[in-house]
């Protein structure tokens, strides 16, 4: 009898062992990862205005926006935040466009291209983690 205590006490011991303790990173649910997955890909689906899509940086996080709002809130949190960001870049583009005139347009222009696609990776990766992230200079238009 007391051979059996000491072998369930050592199987015991022996699982504990196997068991890799679960730091707070490797718990998180599967709804999460798919959450901070669809939140990372609103705000990386606006690169698509780099490859050549026209409106592509607005079209890109609408679309993820629109399919999973409903399933998940931090995607329906970062995706209106995405969008807002793409159509203000999109309006200070145009009328940096129209300063092209004055020379200075150019350089705005180039500005904006590489502030926006810092802003984007900083976003995405903040969500990535689970952060809400707020654009600066952001016009909010859909709330």
């Amino acid at each position: 009898m007391e051979e059996q205590e000491t072998t369930a006490q050592e199987q015991q011991e022996t699982t504990a062992q196997e068991q890799p303790e679960v730091t707070p990173q490797e718990a998180i649910t599967e709804q999460e990862k798919q959450s901070r997955l669809w939140g990372m890909l609103c705000h990386l689906s606006a690169l698509a205005g780099f490859i050549g899509i026209p409106f592509g940086n607005i079209l890109g996080p609408l679309i993820i926006w629109l399919i999973k709002r409903n399933d998940y809130p931090f995607v329906d949190e970062q995706g209106k935040e995405a969008l807002n960001f793409q159509i203000s870049l999109t309006i200070y583009g145009i009328v940096a466009a129209l300063l092209i005139f004055i020379v200075i347009g150019i350089f705005l222009l180039i500005g904006l291209a590489v502030f926006g696609l810092i802003m984007v990776i900083m976003a995405s990766i903040k969500a990535n983690r689970g952060e809400s992230y707020r654009y600066p200079i952001t016009i909010r238009i859909i709330k």
